[in-house]
């Protein structure tokens, strides 16, 4: 045999035994893989998009605990000081 028919030999049982270690893939198995990638990942990009809405949400409750909280404080600070300022006036007389 010449060498390039000893080549050709080889690349023929190289690429034989590739597709049959590797299996038949066929246009219908990719098309199905591909689809239910797809369905994933729209699947993911939904969870995603409610993920964030609620953490917006979450983030709006917060600032309005967090306004609330403020306002309580502010309030109590005010009626500590008139408090203040009655015992004071009335230690006065």
């Amino acid at each position: 045999m010449t060498t390039d028919i000893k080549r050709t030999l080889a690349l023929v049982v190289t690429a034989g035994a590739f597709i049959g270690i590797t299996g038949c893939a066929t246009t219908g198995d990719l098309d199905s893989t591909r689809a239910d990638l797809q369905s994933q990942i729209d699947r993911l990009s939904a969870d995603v998009a409610t993920a964030k809405s609620d953490a917006a949400a979450a983030n709006a409750k917060a600032n309005d605990a967090v306004n609330i909280a403020n306002e309580a404080n502010r309030r109590s600070m005010d009626t500590a000081e008139k408090i203040d300022r009655m015992f004071k006036k009335s230690m006065q007389k």
